[in-house]
């Protein structure tokens, strides 16, 4: 299968380095993105997050047969864009620690500085979120996270297509099962009506933080590789 993997925020194709090569080896194709406008240049402060779509169509455009996307975190939003605009395309959709936005929701809201919101550093993140993270692991990544466009983590996704509802879904959560994970959209209805639109999706609790691919890249990648069968 030819399998997209989508970073999430201030990531870029680098972190899907300790993913990768497993599910390499279990006979799978894998491209691993950088989003147009990573790192913040001058030139790319007005990119936005339909820019990142538009990234995500092309490699869909141009792969052959159909095609797996993996978008972790805000990048699940660009998958999910993605497979609406080419439902007939994607084989599945595998969600890392993210769920499929409603139509219209954003990302999330962070400071911007200068044009470009930079990674905020792990103190910002709820607990739960990076407790698995160690010290070293948060040396190692910091340092390799870059500015995003301030336009992206708050853009509106645009969804049109009802037939993303009919691709199967993975969804791969850190600390949630599906009952856990209806309870929390319980309180975001638009949410919950997008997830309940669903035709045919998994959730599997991975037991982790927001990072899987830093803090358990093995297991991530059994996942991702079962999910493929």
């Amino acid at each position: 299968m030819h399998v997209i993997l989508i970073p999430g925020l201030w990531l870029d194709a680098s972190s899907w380095d300790d993913v990768a090569p497993a599910v390499r080896g279990a006979g799978h194709r894998l491209e691993a993105l950088t989003l147009p406008g990573v790192g913040g240049t001058a030139g790319s402060m007005r990119t936005t997050l339909r820019d990142w779509v538009d990234a995500v169509v092309a490699r869909i455009d141009a792969a052959p047969g159909q095609v797996v996307l993996v978008g972790h975190s805000g990048g699940g939003n660009v998958a999910w864009g993605a497979a609406d605009r080419r439902p007939d395309r994607i084989a599945r959709v595998i969600f890392v620690d993210t769920l499929p936005p409603a139509p219209g929701a954003e990302i999330s809201e962070f400071p911007v500085v200068d044009g470009t919101v930079p990674f905020p550093g792990w103190g910002f993140f709820d607990e739960p979120d990076v407790a698995d993270l160690d010290d070293d692991t948060r040396a190692r990544w910091a340092p390799r996270t870059h500015p995003v466009p301030a336009a992206v983590p708050t853009d509106a996704i645009e969804l049109t297509d009802d037939r993303r509802h009919g691709i199967p879904v993975t969804v791969l959560s850190g600390p949630a099962d599906e009952r856990g994970i209806r309870s929390m959209l319980a309180s975001w209805p638009r949410f919950l009506a997008e997830f309940d639109a669903l035709e045919d999706v998994t959730v599997v609790e991975l037991g982790s933080g927001h990072w899987p691919q830093f803090s358990q890249p093995d297991r991530l990648a059994r996942e991702i590789i079962a999910a493929l069968e």
